[in-house]
Formats: structure tokens, sequence, C-alpha cells
């Protein structure tokens, strides 16, 4: 783009972008997305028992969590021990295809992963994995 100044000369305008404020918008997002990181992935907190077989999670399944204190959790959100069967059953359409994942902390009483294991056979769902964790081998 070309304009005339006072004095009558053409100049050119200057067509350059100043990408300074744009690094600046670009660390501050990053720096953001940096610290909300964690807290996305933050979960309920659970001490699973070490085992020597453990079989890698590859998709998404429903999970349910029994923590220390037996509380029981769909997914992250909290749940009646109770009511667990009546929202498998509004959750899921095909019974027999459906897996479960069950992660107990290695504290919780026989008593209650037994409680939670019949509400899910209840429902029809037959393919149930316990989620452990791998026992770590020393270094020789």
């Amino acid at each position: 783009m070309a304009f005339t100044n006072a004095r009558g000369r053409t100049q050119t305008s200057l067509s350059e972008i100043n990408i300074t404020p744009l690094v600046d918008v670009v660390l501050v997002l990053l720096i953001i997305f940096m610290l909300t990181a964690p807290v996305l992935q933050s979960g309920i907190e659970v001490s699973v028992p070490k085992t020597r077989t453990v079989k890698e999670i590859a998709d998404e399944r429903l999970v349910i969590t029994i923590n220390s204190k037996q509380e029981v959790f769909l997914g992250n959100d909290p749940i009646n021990i109770n009511d667990i069967a009546n929202q498998l059953r509004r959750k899921i359409r095909d019974p027999k295809g459906q897996s479960i994942y069950v992660r107990a902390d290695e504290n919780v009483p026989f008593g209650a992963f037994a409680t939670v294991m019949d509400a899910v056979k209840s429902t029809g769902i037959t393919n149930v994995s316990i989620v452990t964790q791998p026992i770590q081998q020393g270094k020789k």
C-alpha cells in the first residue's frame, strides 16, 4: 500500500507483522496448559494391589472404583453401592458384549468388593476384570 506524505513524496507502508505480541500470548497459553494438565488427569486415589501378571488397558471401558474409605465411584462419579446395578443397566445396552474394570484399594475389605462384583454380575455383564499394578522388579 502506498500513500503520499505532506511534501508530496510517495512512500510505502510498513507491511511486516510484529510477532512479539503473538509470542507473548502463546507463552501465556502454554503456561496455563502446563498448570492445568495435571489437574485434569487426576482421578480417584486408589492403591491397587500388585501382581506379577498385568494386562494393559487398550481401550476405554467403564471403571468402578472402590477407594480406601469404601466409597464407590462409577467412572469419576460417586455412586451408592446399592445403586450400581441400576446405573449400569442405564448406561449399558449390550451386557454380554460389555467389559467392566473394577479398581479396588488393596485395603478394602472383601465384603465390599464382593458386593460390587455381585451388583455387576446381576446386570448380566460377564466380562469383569480387576485392575492391578505390576510388581517392580529390583535391579541386579
